[in-house]
């Protein structure tokens, strides 16, 4: 069983941590305009130039783009190594229950405005959903240290009392 978690763990892991690079630093082949966070023009991501523009906050565009990208990054190493997974994996739930929470509000919305005047239809929703779903997935699937007790010797034993 606890071979089946530590390969699922692995899964989940190698996904989250492919998304949060593709949604920071490596766009699929041919990305749409305004969906990578260190890589487009200031005022061009989608996300972030309604939250900017509907909020009033400037903050949020550029600034607020390259700090959620800054965490995104840092969660995505931290997934990748086992010993500090579910660190990461924190991390990963703050961000995207952040942005699920940005989506319910009145800032955002559920549908978004993209670059070329269109609706999202719900996929940027869609996908924080998604990612906050294995985020959760992965907290409760990774196999933790194992907790197999050891025999000790009575010279051990009273060394450690």
């Amino acid at each position: 069983m606890r071979t089946f978690r530590y390969a699922v763990s692995w899964g989940i892991a190698l996904a989250l941590a492919a998304m949060f690079l593709h949604l920071t630093l490596h766009p699929w082949p041919a990305p749409v305009a305004g969906d990578v966070k260190f890589f487009d023009p200031p005022g061009q991501h989608a996300v972030f130039a309604a939250l900017a523009e509907k909020s009033g906050i400037t903050l949020f565009e550029p600034a607020g783009r390259f700090v959620a990208g800054l965490l995104e990054l840092v969660a995505a190493i931290l997934i990748l190594l086992p010993f500090s997974r579910r660190l990461g994996a924190v991390i990963a739930v703050l961000i995207f229950g952040t942005g699920v929470a940005l989506h319910l509000s009145p800032w955002l919305g559920r549908e978004i405005t993209l670059p070329d005047g269109t609706l999202d239809g719900g996929t940027h929703f869609l996908v924080a959903v998604i990612l906050l779903a294995l985020s959760l997935l992965l907290l409760v699937v990774h196999p933790g240290r194992s907790r197999t007790s050891r025999v000790l010797t009575p010279a051990q034993y009273w060394r450690q009392a």
